[in-house]
């Protein structure tokens, strides 16, 4: 039997309508930092006011911080925090989708540490410090099935003067408590129902497919495959459909548990660090057909990409192929078969200077992959990506 550490310290409240319920907890804190998006949506939908009513039943101060981009920066981080600083917050709150709690999260580190963000991420511009201090207490509610933050460490952040977008990752980043309330996450778009979809999709992808997957990982992985290939399609043509949007937010969570991210995480990270429009999750499919046809056609991991294909409702999968076309299925059916690279203002002679870039920002485990890549394999995916 494999060895390996499973650490869950995030309660999460788990349910359709759960946000209703959160007066009943006991948070961790008096004065709240609240983090929303530079958006609307939890305005407009009320979301925000739903949280504001709860913790005014637990007698708990807010302030709100609601300048996050959707890919938040080291500058959001920093005013995040020093707002929670002046306003002696002992909380931080994330009310949004994974950028928002990715950038809570930093928001609670540097509200307690000295210096800058980057002073602690391990990126090629990074400090590369550790942190002396715990964050302060978090609590995320997620909006949004993606990202998966709501239970783990990790935050994706991103400085456009640097062209690099990170992760950074301390054990104190653990939300204390998350929910996850699918009537949240309604309101989603068809597109970005489908990108937050496939983001899901591939962190257990992913999962199966690391060269350390253990048999813990592959019980959420699979589970999660099964339901993102089963419920995506129906969220993604009909938003209001609770069984189905319920599903999606048990996918997210469930894949997120053993999250054990591949290159295929970095190879995204290197496209956002020099397009900070783009979403993640866009840039996860469109080099998703390469970079799993790269090890499928070397057969280097049949046995997961036939588990993942029977998981996704394939009748007796006998290669890695049938995975392949099960993913481009997948794609289709949730109408990202067409994004292209172009749209996003990716050049083709630009993605030369990709390979070295994967060795200096962080995704997911470059060293971890089925066969170890060169800088020349990973120019043929983006190259065979580029439409």
């Amino acid at each position: 039997m494999d060895q390996f550490q499973f650490y869950m310290p995030t309660k999460v409240l788990f349910g359709a309508g759960q946000l209703q319920h959160l007066h009943e907890e006991q948070l961790p804190g008096k004065k709240a930092l609240i983090t929303t998006s530079n958006g609307k949506s939890v305005k407009k939908y009320g979301y925000l006011d739903q949280l504001k009513h709860e913790l005014d039943l637990l007698n708990i101060e807010y302030v709100l911080f609601d300048q996050i981009r959707p890919n938040p920066t080291r500058q959001n981080v920093m005013d995040g925090a020093q707002m929670a600083k002046e306003n002696h917050c002992d909380l931080v709150i994330a009310l949004g989708g994974g950028s928002v709690m990715d950038c809570a999260k930093c928001i609670a580190l540097m509200a307690t540490n000295p210096g800058d963000i980057w002073d602690y991420s391990l990126s090629q511009a990074g400090g590369k410090k550790n942190a002396d201090f715990d964050a302060l207490p978090i609590v995320a509610i997620t909006t949004s099935a993606g990202t998966g933050s709501e239970v783990d460490i990790a935050a994706v952040i991103s400085d456009d003067e640097l062209n690099e977008k990170t992760g950074i990752f301390f054990p104190s980043m653990f939300p204390t408590l998350s929910v996850v309330d699918s009537n949240l996450m309604m309101s989603v778009p068809p597109q970005l129902t489908a990108y937050q979809g496939m983001d899901t999709f591939f962190h257990a992808a992913e999962s199966m497919m690391n060269k350390n997957q253990h048999p813990m990982g592959e019980m959420f992985a699979l589970k999660a495959i099964e339901l993102v290939a089963k419920y995506l399609p129906i969220a993604y043509q009909d938003g209001s459909h609770k069984e189905a949007r319920a599903n999606m937010a048990l996918a997210n969570t469930l894949a997120a548990y053993y999250m054990l991210c591949t290159s295929a995480h970095t190879i995204e990270h290197v496209m956002g660090s020099y397009h900070k429009d783009l979403i993640h999750g866009a840039g996860l499919i469109m080099t998703a057909h390469a970079y799993y046809d790269f090890f499928a056609q070397r057969k280097a991991v049949e046995e997961p990409m036939i588990k993942m294909a029977k998981a996704m409702g394939v009748s007796n999968p006998v290669s890695g192929k049938d995975f392949i076309k099960a993913l481009d299925d997948l794609i289709t059916a949730v109408g990202c078969a067409d994004l292209k690279m172009s749209d996003e203002g990716i050049t083709f002679e630009e993605l030369e200077k990709y390979p070295q870039r994967m060795h200096e920002v962080l995704g997911g485990d470059i060293t971890a992959d089925p066969l170890p890549l060169s800088d020349k394999d990973y120019l043929e995916i983006f190259q065979k990506s580029y439409k």
